[in-house]
């Protein structure tokens, strides 16, 4: 097998990075696709009591085990399988069971800090930043966040002014300038999305 093509999938949180990688693979086929998300790496919390887990800043680059995500890609790259973590939103812990991905001919990694983080960065192939509004990607991550992580609208209110704005505007939006391809409007703008499914087609070709 050659070696896997690593896309990397970066922007906001509520960007629509999920959108666009779900029409990727819709696109190439999920037998030739692996995705992995930055968010499974998070570290683990258990140490810190429930009360105070609310208290740290999860959208800085610190919060996440980035080696262990490069040592993760360098395996895959090599052609052999990983055991990926996997994170309690709603308790901030690792959970005991892992999930397994195996190499496949594109890996495709989504995350909003990952252009911001070099290691990352130099393992990929195609680095794509997903630019949305940020009144429209607040609504997004509230919705998001009281459905499915079990958080108050008031909790997210106040974590997304303490933490996620300013990671943003610290950490997110610089790190859209190591990006091959923006795309504006998220999953919505299918030409940008049709032009990037068509480079990855090339490179596969290639």
């Amino acid at each position: 097998m050659p070696r896997p093509i690593v896309i990397g999938v970066a922007g906001g949180t509520g960007s629509g990075k999920t959108t666009v990688v779900r029409t990727i693979v819709e696109a190439l086929g999920p037998e030739d696709v692996t995705v992995i998300a930055h968010d499974a790496y998070y570290l683990d919390r258990s140490d810190v009591p429930p009360d105070r887990r609310l208290e740290i800043n999860y959208d800085h680059p610190d919060a996440l085990e980035t080696t262990l995500l490069v040592e993760h890609l360098e395996t895959l790259r090599a052609g052999k399988p990983v055991d990926i973590p996997v994170y309690d939103f709603a308790a901030h812990v690792r959970r005991p069971e892992t999930t397994a991905a195996r190499p496949r001919r594109i890996i495709i990694l989504d995350g909003i800090l990952i252009l911001a983080e070099r290691r990352l960065r130099d393992l990929m192939d195609i680095r794509v930043f997903v630019d949305t509004d940020a009144d429209i990607r607040f609504i997004r991550r509230l919705l998001r966040d009281t459905r499915q992580r079990a958080r108050t609208v008031e909790a997210v209110v106040q974590q997304y002014l303490d933490t996620v704005q300013p990671m943003h505007l610290e950490f997110v939006e610089p790190s859209r300038r190591h990006a091959h391809l923006i795309i504006p409007e998220g999953g919505q703008n299918q030409v940008a999305v049709d032009m990037l499914i068509t480079k990855i087609r090339s490179v596969l070709q290639e």
